[in-house]
């Protein structure tokens, strides 16, 4: 599609499917959809509508079913509707056979997600990455995209037609996309590691987190530059790293790209170099949005990305970030039901996370800037005890 196009196309309306497997939790479901409506904003889409079906496993034909395909059918026809998006990845058979029902274009989250990438990045190292991620995800979905044009029987019925040698010929295309944007990346990687060898001994701070935690601002804060920031999920995809000194002390502190549930595995793979500043770095700031009612859900797959990339076993400041837009419902001292996130104090929370953490845990707010004077400290201290250890012979400094 063309940039053009895309640029109309973002002004339409959007509607929202997810499905519910057995056992899942309504209100986490909801959370999942809200998230994918946060997605569809950032691709400039307006959600219109969500629909849900509970199904103890997707539909082969049409993901969810006959009969929600003919009510969500009806919606469309009665409404201005641009795109269907799943919250989950759908087979191109899948999509094939909805998009012949609705008439509309389909998006799965993965689909979404790499668009969204697309959209956003702005150096050639980003826009390769990205690119790659792409070709790697179309790959294994050729065949299933050439079915409906009936073409892997060829023009005989038999192996070897003109549609099979059609896909062949996509597949070997698309191969050799991929191994050029592996020999271009390689190239890159080999450039940002002579960059990050050449940067010394210097201690190095990653920032971490959920996208849309406030990673950009809080870099902002801590370095006193000007990053891009903008509340918008992925709103910064190229690693920023910038020299950080606090009273007599400098280290190096990086921004990465945001975290985000069922990540596509494509982006992992292509993003290897710019996860590597957190695989290599000495401690990592995990920041949280502590307003978000799911933020222990978040804490939980920034953790387990971390893990799959190799860096679960990393000294870790747990930072728990935007405390000015903490909002809980008052729980009345005769109410004897169990406290739950949406009723406990940011007390209540802080007294939680501290005991769970060992007091490694901080609170603060970037936006009206509320202990983040206590975090540079502490900050600091954590980088001089591994600036004492590393450079015994410096320790006169302290």
């Amino acid at each position: 599609m063309k940039k053009e196009e895309r640029v109309i196309e973002h002004k339409h309306s959007c509607i929202l499917i997810g499905v519910i497997p057995k056992g899942t939790d309504d209100q986490l479901a909801q959370e999942h959809l809200s998230e994918l409506a946060l997605l569809a904003d950032t691709y400039g889409l307006e959600t219109i509508r969500t629909f849900t079906q509970k199904l103890e496993r997707p539909d082969k034909a049409t993901y969810i079913g006959k009969g929600k395909v003919a009510e969500v059918n009806e919606f469309v026809k009665e409404n201005t509707i641009s795109v269907v998006i799943f919250d989950d990845e759908i087979s191109p058979s899948q999509q094939r056979n909805l998009e012949k029902e609705l008439g509309k274009k389909i998006l799965d989250r993965t689909t979404l997600i790499l668009e969204i990438f697309e959209q956003r990045a702005q150096t050639a190292h980003a826009k390769t990455q990205v690119q790659l991620a792409q070709y790697q995800y179309l790959l294994p979905r050729l065949t299933g995209m050439w079915t409906h044009l009936e073409r892997q029987r060829g023009g005989t019925g038999t192996r070897g037609g003109a549609g099979e040698k059609e896909i062949e010929t996509d597949r070997r295309i698309v191969r050799d996309k991929i191994a050029l944007l592996k020999q271009r990346l390689k190239e890159i990687d080999t450039q940002m590691a002579t960059q990050r060898k050449n940067r010394g001994e210097m201690i190095r701070v990653a920032l971490v987190g959920y996208t849309n935690a406030g990673k950009s601002t809080m870099m902002n804060l801590l370095s006193k530059s000007s990053v891009f920031a903008e509340n918008k999920l992925f709103a910064t995809l190229d690693t920023t790293v910038r020299k950080v000194t606090i009273d007599n002390l400098f280290f190096l502190l990086s921004d990465t790209v945001g975290f985000i549930r069922k990540l596509p595995t494509q982006l992992v793979e292509s993003f290897k170099s710019t996860l590597d500043e957190v695989r290599e770095a000495d401690i990592l700031i995990h920041l949280v949005d502590i307003s978000n009612p799911h933020f222990e859900d978040h804490i939980h797959v920034v953790n387990q990305t971390l893990h799959d990339i190799g860096a679960g076993e990393k000294p870790v400041m747990l930072v728990f970030n935007k405390t000015d837009a903490f909002t809980h419902i008052h729980k009345e001292e005769d109410d004897l039901t169990p406290a739950t996130r949406a009723n406990m104090s940011i007390e209540e929370v802080k007294n939680m996370w501290m005991k769970n953490m060992h007091n490694d845990v901080y609170f603060v707010s970037a936006h009206t800037k509320n202990h983040i004077d206590e975090l540079r400290k502490a900050l600091y201290e954590k980088v001089k005890a591994l600036h004492i250890k590393r450079y015994a012979y410096n320790n006169i400094l302290y």
